[in-house]
């Protein structure tokens, strides 16, 4: 357990480090001129670079409301106001309409594609077909196992199973002993292998708990009849982050006195971290995932660059606590964390 637990500490300092080598320079000065500068050329509608407009479409296996999603493509959509990249977004949670999405974007010849492979299966024939139509693709967030064998260049995102693993020995560190962990998305791959990770790395029981997650209502009265029906649950892992409010009603509503502990950061679960109703969040980073995409999209255009050297470039996990939430408050209400 132990071991598990320094790669996961090792890998945030890793990340940090190569963040903050990003912003050398970034001083409370630096870093204001910086921004200023950006934001300045936002409003001017002028980009940073003068390379050829590009068209760039990503297309995600979000849902309506997910707040995850907004994250990722608000830094994608910065990214490519400074890369002078015209950029297309489309999503649908159902494989088969996802890959229809998808089909779109070729016929419209983009210059490069940014997918999902929440249901690799659904997706694997057209990004092979993408890729045989000379599209440059870039896999975000789920399917890091396909991505290589399905032509991508890169996978940008957090390993969905090491991630797990970190939930399950913050678990751990804790002491808790029952666990439920809550998949809302039936078919959704990396659900299946952050709920596996937690279990392969806690040394209590931890069983799955399927539900509806596009109805809410659904998803609190099934989460409140598992506590109900078993009082010595004493952790509910939520996979996002719009999940975690209503698994927090759901506990209130069934007296229960479990941890409410989530995957994904929003300005609720900051809010809800720094009152101490929710115990930990797992942050993979979605602003950076959108906006890497697109960078990494314009660099190879511009450049033949590719990152990450045949391995997918992490942007998580990180394990954010009620220590944490005060300092990414500010981001997480301006919508980049």
């Amino acid at each position: 357990m132990a071991r598990a637990r320094t790669g996961v500490r090792a890998l945030g300092a890793v990340l940090a480090a190569v963040l903050g080598a990003s912003l050398v320079g970034c001083s409370s000065t630096g870093g204001k001129r910086a921004e200023d500068a950006r934001k300045a050329q936002a409003a001017a509608g002028k980009a940073a670079v003068s390379t050829p407009r590009w068209t760039f479409a990503m297309v995600t296996h979000s849902g309506d409301g997910d707040t995850f999603w907004d994250i990722v493509q608000k830094g994608a959509e910065e990214a490519a106001a400074k890369d002078n990249i015209n950029f297309l977004y489309s999503k649908n949670d159902e494989g088969k309409e996802q890959a229809q999405l998808v089909q779109t974007a070729i016929d419209k010849k983009v210059d490069g594609l940014i997918v999902t492979l929440a249901k690799p299966d659904a997706m694997k024939d057209v990004v092979k077909k993408a890729v045989a139509a000379g599209i440059p693709v870039i896999t975000v967030n789920s399917g890091s196992e396909q991505s290589k064998e399905y032509g991508a260049l890169t996978h940008i995102g957090q390993d969905e199973t090491v991630a797990g693993e970190a939930v399950g020995d913050e678990l751990n560190e804790r002491g808790r002993k029952n666990a439920v962990c809550v998949l809302h998305e039936q078919g959704n791959v990396g659900h299946e292998q952050r709920c596996a990770g937690a279990k392969k790395t806690f040394d209590g029981e931890l069983r799955n708990l399927y539900v509806e997650g596009t109805n809410m209502p659904d998803v609190q009265a099934s989460i409140e009849a598992k506590l109900q029906t078993d009082p010595s649950i004493d952790s509910v892992i939520t996979l996002g982050a719009p999940f975690a409010d209503t698994a927090v009603k759901a506990k209130d509503a069934a007296g229960s006195k479990a941890e409410i502990v989530t995957f994904d950061l929003n300005a609720k679960v900051a809010a809800a971290l720094k009152s101490g109703t929710l115990g930990f969040a797992v942050d993979q980073q979605p602003y950076l995932q959108g906006y890497e995409a697109v960078d990494l999209l314009w660099l190879h255009r511009y450049n033949a660059d590719v990152l990450g050297g045949g391995r997918p470039v992490l942007t998580g996990p990180q394990i954010i606590t009620e220590a944490d939430a005060a300092e990414l408050e500010d981001y997480t209400k301006r919508g980049t964390r």
